[in-house]
């Protein structure tokens, strides 16, 4: 019997987050507790991921329903697939661009920015992670180390100095994507279909949040957490914390 695409994607969907699971633990405590830091000072945690869909990371964390409302995503129009998908790899591609965003963002020596791209090696997270670094900044990357191992120095897509965002980074949250992402055969098609990364990288934020909440609240600390506003009194909970957030979270 002949087992269906969709079958077999879910099978390695599972496998692949049992596997981050197991083991990334180590890295995503270790995160939590510099979140949670952060979070106990009343400060806000950036989130960016520059590239087309490494932007979909910093959502995943921003404005979510049983998220952390100390997030702040940085948007930028720059890598967003809404400003058109070849111009979003084009900007990706270009050397400098990340110095420019995180200069807008104001990121200083003390902040903490999450960095999200499972490829790890454009020029825009790569020049995101050095001016973080320059500034102070504390960072927490969550990217592939095997992908970025794997692809060659030469290739166009590379920052111009070669280096790879897990190596430049203070926690790697490791997502374990193989080079191309896409993860299913089909017969007859030389091409893989159904890439892996959107998962990886949402369930290594979504549990490291969880464990920033879960040692926040054994510490006697409860976070504020947004609440859906499609759910019965999400507004009126959510209405609470809004004066305290408004201004500080740029894109709120």
């Amino acid at each position: 019997m002949t087992i269906k695409p969709m079958t077999r994607y879910l099978a390695i969907v599972t496998e692949h987050l049992q596997k981050l699971h197991d083991e990334e633990m180590k890295s995503v405590m270790q995160a939590a507790r510099i979140v949670a830091d952060h979070v106990k000072q009343d400060k806000i945690v950036y989130a960016y991921g520059p590239g087309g869909h490494s932007n979909l990371g910093s959502q995943e964390i921003f404005f979510r329903a049983g998220g952390l409302m100390h997030i702040s995503a940085i948007l930028d129009e720059g890598t967003l697939l809404s400003g058109g998908a070849l111009r979003s790899m084009a900007v990706e591609r270009t050397p400098g661009y990340g110095n420019i965003v995180v200069q807008d963002y104001g990121l200083a020596k003390g902040d903490l920015l999450i960095i999200i791209n499972a490829y790890g090696i454009n020029s825009a997270v790569i020049d995101t992670a050095l001016e973080a670094r320059k500034r102070g900044v504390t960072t927490i990357g969550v990217t592939s180390v095997a992908h970025s191992r794997q692809t060659p120095a030469d290739h166009v897509a590379r920052h111009p100095s070669k280096q790879n965002l897990y190596e430049l980074v203070d926690v790697v949250l490791d997502c374990k994507i193989s080079v191309g992402d896409a993860v299913l055969d089909i017969e007859g098609l030389e091409q893989r279909v159904a890439a892996l990364s959107t998962f990886a990288n949402a369930y290594l934020l979504n549990a490291m949040v969880a464990e920033t909440v879960n040692i926040l609240v054994a510490e006697g600390i409860k976070p504020p957490i947004w609440m859906s506003g499609n759910a019965a009194g999400g507004d009126e909970w959510n209405k609470q914390f809004m004066e305290r957030f408004k201004g500080r979270i740029k894109k709120l």
